[in-house]
Order: C-alpha cells, then structure tokens, then sequence
C-alpha cells in the first residue's frame, strides 16, 4: 500500500540560510512512497537546486509558501518558523525542522496553539538506530571540514611541507578543540591538506579517536576527565579546578600554532570561552583562529558573529552557519536524515501517518502535539505553576489581616 498524504517543503526566511530541506533525490523518494510533495518556488535556489530540477523528480512547484502549505500533511523546514508562517499552517499538519527549542519558546507556544504538531530534529538521540536521522552529525561534518577551508583563505601560507631549489617551507601547526564530529572532521582534512595536527578534549575517549586520523591528543589526564562525556555523546561541562589546570596547558599550546580551530558546544548553554585574549595575543602575526561556536557566544573572547576580525596581526573568523556555506552537500544530508526520520511516522503498511509514542526517537523529538508543547524540558514545571497565582505577602498585610478579628470584637461588644 503507498500514503495519500501531502509534504510541502518552503523557503527558507532566515538572513544568511541558504540550505533546504529537500533534495530533488529525496522527492523522488518520497514519490516513491505515494506523497504528493509540493516545493515553493525557489526553495532550493542557494542549494542549486532548481525548480525544474524538483519537477522532474515528481514534485509540484507552488508560486508562494501559503500556496506551498495548503492542504499540508507533513511540512519540512531547516530553520524554526516565523509566527506569520506558523499561521499559514494547517491545524494538524506535522513539521519537521531544526527548532532551536530553548532559543524559540515562543515559536513553540504558537505551534501548540495552531495545532500543529512539531518535531525537532536536534532532540533525535544519538542511539545506534537513529545514526541516518542524526542531523546535528551530519551538518557538524560539514562544518569540520569547512572550517579548516576557511582558515587556509584567511591563512598567508601552505598547509603542507614544501621542499623546493629555493628552500623548505615547513608545515602549518593547526589546533583543533573540541574532538566531536566537526572536530574530526577538521582534523581529518588538516591532516590531508599537510598540516601538522594536535587536537584537545575533555573526553578522554576522543584520544584514541584523534590518533588513528594522525593528531597527537593533549589534555589534563586526570579522575575527571575520564567522566567527562554524558550518556548522549556530548561533553560534560567540567569544574573551574580543572578548567584552569587545561587552560595552563592549552594556553601553552596556542603559543606554538599556526591554526586554531575551536568546536566546543553544550547543547542548552553558551558556548565556554577556550581561547582568552590573552592567549590571542600570544600568538603569531599571520595566525588564524576559526571560531565554530559564536552561535551560542563563541569559544573565543574576541570573536565575532559573521565577521572576521584582526586583533595583533592575529585573523579570528566567526561565521555562525557554517554548513550553509557548502549549501549543496548540507542540504543533501540534511534532507536523507528528514527522509529517514519521516519514515517513523509512516504506519507499519505505510497507508497513513502515525506519531507513535512507544518510539523512543518520536518521543524524544516530539515537542508540540493536540495543541499543547508536550517535550519534558519545556512544559511548565508544577512547582512554578503552583507558586505562580500566589502572591507573597508582605508583613504589614499580614499584621493588618491578624488585627482584623480584634475590630469586630469591639464593634459587637
């Protein structure tokens, strides 16, 4: 049996987003499965992909996004809806996108209150069968590796060793914090491109991982740092103690590299400062750092969102979309972990849409459902809820109300 069912894929609205949410492959795809997709006009532009391009994959071409979104089943975004979109969507229709959720509370209220019901693609667990719908590893490889193409443009010489009649030109020295996906990645590409690589983590499971791609690890080994990854995945946020002992030994590793390229992000909280401004000035002229977290405030004190700035002779870059600026391939990778996910809402015969509960991914990602936000970590606590319609009272109001009796007493006697 195929759906009878309707995905509608819109532009996307936010400054600088040039990624869609659905390649001329995926279409096909979902085609395939018995969809009708609709795209609006020019969704796929900046990803080079071309209106004709999804015509020929099978879908319909919509002048406008509320041309796009009428009579929408399953709508598909990368970057979370304005609340002028969110009112153009069918009650009942179910988005998939990046929400950002503890960023866009309000968007999330308003989805509730329209009745769609939303799902996040960042919250989808990072557990084994969820590894083709994991959106934030697939753009964080992306992100790696642009980072460093990044920094050899802004870099004044070459990454590898050079030997020529004229003399040797030694290799670049190139630091990567943060040993995660995008890390890597980074690390991997550096060390294709020539350079020599050393990489730095918490988790003192990444060291392995940074020395079969031929960087050399550097960290405080110590009790804590052998604890230090949480159960997802992600790096716990460590204590000041060791936080200074690393920042003594990184500092010291700055002051000898060409390249540095920070990653370091926790989910929910601003990005931790790694590089001072005092270790930037410790550095060489000429120096590059890539700052991958200005997102969420940046690893380096004297970044800037979407700038490159120049403090000493010292070239910070700070772009805070990284993988927009490989559009194509983001977008692709983006749109196959879409496919997957909208596979789990598809009924074992695949004849209807589904959201079901007992599916440890659905549940987790689920934010907005019967126009109320459902996710554990944004409804209202009941604590608060309860405090809230209670007002404390001050010890004058409260001395006013105790004499209250007395006066009675008087006026009957």
């Amino acid at each position: 049996m195929s759906i009878k069912a309707q995905i509608s894929v819109l532009k996307e609205t936010v400054t600088g987003e040039a990624r869609v949410a659905l390649s001329p492959e995926t279409a096909k795809k979902f085609k395939g499965l018995g969809f009708d997709v609709v795209v609006q006009s020019g969704a796929g532009d900046l990803s080079s992909f071309s209106d004709d391009a999804y015509k020929d994959a099978g879908a319909k071409v919509a002048k406008t996004a509320k041309d796009a979104v009428k009579g929408a089943d399953i709508i598909l975004k990368l970057r979370t809806p304005s609340d002028d979109e969110i009112k153009t969507y069918p009650k009942g229709a179910k988005l998939v996108c990046l929400m950002e959720p503890h960023k866009n509370e309000t968007a999330i209220k308003a989805l509730a209150k329209q009745g769609v019901t939303s799902f996040a693609m960042e919250y989808v667990p990072r557990i084994t069968r969820a590894q083709s719908m994991d959106v934030l590893s697939s753009q964080a490889n992306i992100s790696g590796y642009k980072a460093v193409l990044d920094a050899t443009a802004e870099f004044g010489r070459a990454f590898p060793l050079m030997m020529t009649a004229a003399g040797t030109i030694p290799p670049a020295k190139v630091f990567v914090m943060g040993a995660g996906v995008a890390g890597l990645q980074a690390i991997a590409t550096a060390k294709r491109l020539g350079a020599v690589v050393s990489a730095t983590d918490v988790r003192m499971a990444a060291k392995e991982q940074v020395e079969s791609l031929g960087g050399k690890f550097v960290t405080v080994e110590d009790e804590e740092a052998k604890a230090a990854e949480t159960a997802g995945g992600y790096a716990r946020e460590m204590s000041k103690a060791y936080q200074k002992k690393q920042a003594a030994l990184i500092a010291e590793t700055i002051a000898k590299q060409d390249v540095v390229i920070t990653t370091a992000l926790i989910p929910g909280r601003p990005a931790p400062v790694l590089v001072t401004k005092d270790m930037v000035k410790t550095m060489k002229p000429g120096s590059v750092i890539v700052d991958m977290a200005t997102s969420q405030g940046g690893n380096c004190e004297l970044s800037k969102v979407d700038k490159v700035v120049e403090v000493g002779g010292v070239k910070i870059i700070g772009y805070s979309n990284i993988p927009s600026r490989i559009a194509e391939d983001s977008s692709s990778l983006y749109a196959r972990n879409v496919f997957n996910f909208v596979g789990l809402l598809l009924s074992e015969d695949k004849s209807k849409l589904v959201v079901n509960m007992d599916d440890e991914i659905i549940k987790a990602s689920l934010l907005t459902d019967g126009g109320k936000v459902v996710h554990e970590t944004l409804k209202p606590t009941k604590k608060s809820a309860k405090a809230a319609p209670k007002k404390k009272k001050t010890p004058a109001k409260a001395a006013s109300k105790k004499k209250a009796p007395a006066k009675k007493e008087a006026k009957k006697s």
